[in-house]
């Protein structure tokens, strides 16, 4: 059983090699291909010590950018990564804002697949 209490997340893709190549250049990291139970899927970095998910193309998704948001790890690099984000086709829909002290700061991007996703830094 996980200590996390999100084990697993998908973001809905409809070009996988689009939206891979946008988060890649984004969050200056490598993500993996993989195919399972019919779709398409390029899984984000991590081990079993860490909250990791996937881009997914496949018929049960639909890129959104309302309802329930994901965070990803930007680490120090978030002011990095929101200027990358203009360049790699998405747009940034919410500025950087602090957290309460001692918790880093957030800002929310749109993908190039009209994902309104979350980016948090220390």
């Amino acid at each position: 059983m996980s200590s996390h209490s999100i084990t697993w997340f998908e973001i809905a893709v409809t070009d996988l090699d689009r939206a891979q190549k946008f988060y890649e250049t984004v969050l200056a990291i490598t993500l993996r291909r993989e195919q399972m139970y019919g779709a398409q899927m390029a899984v984000f970095p991590g081990d079993e010590t860490s909250v990791t998910g996937c881009l997914q193309q496949g018929p049960m998704n639909q890129p959104a950018n309302v309802g329930t948001t994901i965070y990803l790890s930007a680490g120090q690099q978030l002011d990095e990564a929101l200027a990358r984000v203009p360049n790699a086709g998405g747009r940034v829909s919410l500025a950087k804002t602090a957290l309460p002290p001692g918790m880093g700061y957030f800002a929310h991007i749109v993908d190039t697949e009209g994902n309104r996703v979350g980016l948090h830094g220390i």
